[in-house]
């Protein structure tokens, strides 16, 4: 069987009763811990209340991809929203679940973001990890600082294989997953769910940038080894999965 025969077969839908029936849960394994231990220093960002009321129809209307931007600065406010809007946490059940502006399957939400920062307000810039176990069901983003990047604008091509445009953009935001948080639920079937859910975070992201006015581009083209070290990854455990650009559009 070819490879692209293999690939076919994956993205087909396999028996979730047969599968769930050997996971962690159905074992009565502890569930993974909804965040990370925090290592640097937190900042929480400008509130962003009130910061959009942009129509749903005017956002399918304008959400195109973007690759190209001004040098004008994100704001903090802006950067909250692009974070919580993706993956904030709005509530939770027992240790087991949690509830976020995305759809994820059985709630388990297997994704991290970290921020490359070239141009925030108020903001040094390199590279930072947003912590949503911080504020649990408020509209309140904290972030950690993780580090200095060398040599920003060419660190961040080689990260996305070229793509000098994106260096260019105020920040972008990678999603790392951590797929044991999907296999203690899914099992061997978790990983066909994570990049169905990988779908509607990218979409959100571009929405959301939308409804402020920004453009954004998703990337599914970037170097493994790269992103893994530079954020810290071991890419196994934890792994880059994906990457959005955004900032101010230049205009058309």
């Amino acid at each position: 069987m070819s490879k692209i025969e293999q690939n076919r077969l994956f993205m087909q839908c396999p028996s979730f009763k047969e599968g769930m029936a050997q996971s962690d849960q159905s074992k009565g394994v502890t569930p993974p811990a909804f965040g990370k231990p925090v290592t640097g220093e937190k900042f929480t960002l400008s509130s962003f209340e009130g910061l959009t009321t942009a129509s749903y129809a005017s956002l399918l209307e304008s959400r195109r991809s973007v690759r190209s931007y001004t040098d004008k600065p994100m704001t903090q406010a802006e950067l909250a929203f692009m974070l919580w809007s993706v993956n904030g946490i709005q509530y939770t059940r027992n240790d087991v679940a949690t509830f976020r502006p995305v759809p994820s399957g059985g709630a388990r939400h297997p994704f991290e973001t970290y921020i490359t920062v070239r141009n925030v307000e108020g903001l040094a810039p390199g590279l930072y990890h947003y912590l949503p176990t911080e504020n649990i069901g408020e509209k309140t983003v904290t972030i950690e600082r993780m580090g200095d990047i060398a040599d920003y604008e060419k660190t961040v091509t080689e990260m996305v294989v070229g793509q000098a445009w994106a260096a260019s953009a105020p920040v972008v935001l990678f999603y790392s997953c951590i797929p044991y948080k999907a296999e203690w639920r899914y099992h061997e079937m978790s990983h066909r769910v994570v990049l169905i859910d990988l779908g509607h975070v990218g979409q959100n992201a571009m929405l959301s940038a939308a409804a402020l006015g920004l453009g954004s581009c998703c990337m599914a083209a970037y170097d493994q080894k790269a992103c893994d070290e530079l954020i810290g990854l071991d890419g196994l455990e934890e792994y880059t999965v994906y990457g959005v650009a955004v900032g101010t559009p230049h205009a058309q």
